[in-house]
């Protein structure tokens, strides 16, 4: 959420970085209403001034009480008033996006995003690439039919080695950012609070996305980006405690509405999947060097899987909702020919700590500030299992294990036997 008052000095600004991000925002109504606001808190502070002056010098009769209650009757009256213009401030606040950092390159859409740095030649393999989904079905590993029989449509089972390769790289992702890159684990519920969907920014923008129990009014999380941020809900957290670094697994769940026909073969996209994710609290003058190093945290997972990618700096139009500038991490795959997104780590600056009310006291007695907060896929399945599959495959259509995956997996090569 951005800071009402920065919106109403820096107007154009904001407006123009909406326009930027080709997005749109109730900025005129939200200077509307903040203009009202103010007005009628002007005139409720007279009221009270009156109000206290008048006790002074009231006397017992009846005049007096009854110009009294008159009084008491405005102010609540225009209390109330009040109080429904900051709830319809609130709600607009809620729809307007952050501003990108002035550094996040111009452009339209994701095609528009400029490649930073690269690691590795595309691999060409000196054989026909097969896709996963073939793959998959050749080595018995995937069950399309099955997971399309048991839940509908974009829902898979992963069977014997296809399990295990998973869950490899589930266990080798968390290891490694634990032990190596300091983050610590968090293991959090699936399910959260509405609240805990619009501190993190999923509310109300992307309602129509997600997947809700509205029985327990419960809403499944998309990523673990959602419950880490609200772990310090209302809290103001010490300046030593800072950076604070977690690394969670979690199932995701996304309604995923896509155009008809695309990505409708494979595991590529899904309502459900799972992911590692890395999150940051860290003091507002760090996250920019943060954002650095939890990419390439991110992208020290494909090295250590020797699998080619490439970094992609976010434009403007391609920026998330809550980031002030982001990077993609995308992994080759030779059998689908083609790049695919298995990372997006974002600077978010105060944007979530606004809404979740998370601060920070710099010294003793100081006033507390907001954190900023980070995030990003540390990595996202099924895309990198998509990646290893396809970069590892052998011309007999077996799949060699990477090297860091065989102590996880137990084998070195998965085979149709």
């Amino acid at each position: 959420m951005l800071d009402l008052r920065f919106i109403r000095e820096n107007v154009d600004q904001v407006r123009q970085a909406i326009a930027n991000r080709q997005d749109s925002a109730p900025l005129d109504e939200i200077l509307e209403i903040d203009t009202e606001r103010r007005q009628k808190i002007i005139e409720l502070e007279d009221l009270r001034h009156t109000r206290k002056e008048t006790a002074k010098e009231r006397k017992a009769d009846k005049d007096t009480a009854e110009e009294a209650r008159d009084l008491r009757n405005m102010i609540k009256g225009l209390e109330d008033e009040v109080r429904n213009l900051d709830n319809q401030l609130e709600g607009l606040l809620l729809q307007v996006p952050n501003i990108p950092r002035p550094d996040v390159p111009l452009g339209e859409d994701d095609s528009d995003n400029p490649v930073v740095r690269t690691w590795q030649e595309s691999k060409v393999l000196d054989f026909p690439a097969a896709p996963h989904w073939k793959l998959g079905e050749d080595l018995d590993i995937i069950d399309f039919d099955r997971g399309v029989k048991i839940s509908g449509s974009r829902f898979y089972v992963l069977k014997g080695a296809g399990a295990r390769l998973q869950r490899a790289l589930i266990s080798f992702m968390l290891d490694l950012h634990i032990t190596e890159h300091g983050y610590q684990e968090i293991y959090p519920p699936f399910m959260v609070k509405q609240e805990c969907m619009v501190g993190s920014g999923q509310l109300p923008k992307f309602a129509e996305n997600i997947y809700h129990d509205i029985e327990d009014d419960l809403w499944f999380v998309g990523t673990a980006e959602i419950p880490l941020t609200n772990l310090h809900r209302d809290e103001i957290l010490g300046k030593e405690s800072l950076p604070i670094y977690y690394v969670s697994y979690t199932a995701c769940f996304r309604r995923e509405r896509m155009s008809a026909g695309r990505d409708t073969r494979g595991i590529k996209r899904g309502h459900q999947f799972d992911k590692v994710e890395l999150y940051k609290f860290t003091e507002p003058d760090a996250s920019d060097s943060e954002l650095e190093k939890l990419t390439q945290d991110a992208e020290e997972v494909c090295q250590r899987l020797g699998l080619p990618y490439r970094i992609r700096q976010l434009c403007t139009g391609d920026l998330g909702f809550t980031a002030v500038k982001s990077y993609d991490i995308d992994a080759w795959a030779p059998g689908c020919e083609e790049w695919l997104e298995v990372s997006s780590c974002s600077n978010c600056s105060d944007f979530q700590a606004r809404r979740a009310n998370i601060r920070y006291r710099p010294s003793p007695g100081a006033k507390p500030q907001f954190v900023h907060t980070l995030n990003g896929s540390g990595l996202a399945l099924p895309r990198i299992m998509i990646s290893v599959m396809e970069n590892y495959q052998q011309a007999d259509g077996s799949i060699l294990v990477p090297e860091v995956l065989q102590p996880y997996m137990g084998q070195k090569v998965i085979t149709s036997s």
